[in-house]
């Protein structure tokens, strides 16, 4: 009778740390790659509930420590935009994601873009639509900018992390909507 190997495969593993900034609690998990994932929020609880429901097949490792530099960057980041900050990225998604979130990171702080708009630019097909999803399926706060979107009206639509959240980065960079 065959017995079926075990699985030597070890779960990648994600450190990940805490921080405050003035828009509310973060985040940060940290590949040897860099950042995959920044979330905001109000309760270090609900933060790592999403992080282990984004990442169900890593092992979460809470290491303050090692992520000092990072969490102070990413607080940067978020509280002084214009600091033009910069973090190693580790980015996981589709082709579309992808190329939706590189288009994002090529916004100007200050600056926002529609839907519709990053669509007929992007390199491959897609719809505002798909646009808007993969905005949704962004795990990279701030770093990867989802907030700079606007509907085709100008006025900001659903966010992630909230849309009073998102009002306030965009206000932050210069932008009054």
């Amino acid at each position: 009778m065959n017995t079926p190997a075990p699985n030597t495969t070890e779960p990648e593993i994600l450190l990940f740390g805490y921080g405050e900034t003035e828009l509310g609690q973060i985040v940060v998990a940290e590949t040897r790659r860099g950042v995959a994932a920044l979330f905001l929020g109000e309760d270090r609880a609900k933060l790592f509930r999403d992080l282990e429901q984004a990442f169900p097949c890593t092992r979460l490792v809470l290491d303050q420590a090692a992520l000092e530099t990072t969490i102070s960057r990413a607080i940067s980041m978020i509280d002084t935009p214009r600091a033009a900050v910069e973090l190693p990225l580790d980015l996981r998604g589709s082709p579309i994601e992808m190329a939706v979130w590189k288009a994002l990171m090529s916004i100007p702080i200050g600056e926002t873009r529609t839907y519709g708009q990053i669509a007929k630019n992007l390199p491959i097909a897609a719809t505002a639509q798909e646009v808007g999803a993969a905005c949704a399926a962004n795990r990279i706060a701030v770093a990867v900018p989802c907030h700079r979107v606007v509907k085709a009206d100008g006025s900001v639509a659903g966010y992630r992390w909230g849309v009073k959240r998102k009002l306030r980065l965009i206000n932050r960079e210069g932008i009054d909507l």
